[in-house]
């Protein structure tokens, strides 16, 4: 603990004192961050800053309201999707946002006003195909070369593949 400030002393004179006295015996040494700037040099003046770098440390989120939540959510969706590794995994996520995004709208979501519309899910898989590196999947057979007339015995060989099954002479 630190000793009283003597009477007579100017605080300004007693503080830096303190501080060098505590240079010289090596307390300011390997300090955490020694020798990296200052965070947030250089960023506008925040009055909460330290409430939001105790957040970012702590991995936490401050609760919001249900409208901007779920925006929140499509949000990460969107990026979940576009990290996916198949294409029915990206549908799969993309399924799960939009059956949120109708409950929302039909509900009175605390916040602002929800203006989402669900996605387009063949448009978010267009998408995500572009994205991707072309390249065969390693599990999926060789595609056959289809033929050039319809097998022999059938009327078209377009038409039973429809309907799912075979159709006869």
């Amino acid at each position: 603990m630190t000793e009283r400030k003597p009477r007579g002393v100017p605080f300004e004179t007693w503080v830096d004192r303190q501080i060098r006295e505590a240079s010289e015996r090596g307390l300011f040494d390997d300090l955490p961050g020694a020798g990296k700037p200052l965070p947030g040099q250089g960023e506008p003046q925040d009055e909460m800053w330290w409430i939001k770098r105790k957040l970012e440390e702590e991995n936490l989120r401050f609760p919001l309201p249900g409208s901007l939540a779920l925006r929140r959510e499509v949000e990460d969706a969107l990026a979940a999707a576009a990290r996916a590794r198949s294409e029915a995994e990206v549908r799969e996520i993309i399924a799960g946002i939009n059956a949120k995004i109708l409950d929302g709208t039909r509900k009175a979501l605390s916040g602002p006003p929800l203006n989402l519309m669900p996605f387009d899910v063949e448009e978010v898989v267009g998408d995500w195909r572009e994205r991707r590196p072309a390249e065969p999947a390693p599990d999926a057979p060789a595609a056959a070369e289809p033929p050039d007339e319809p097998p022999a015995g059938t009327r078209s060989g377009w038409r039973s593949l429809f309907r799912g099954r075979r159709s006869t002479p």
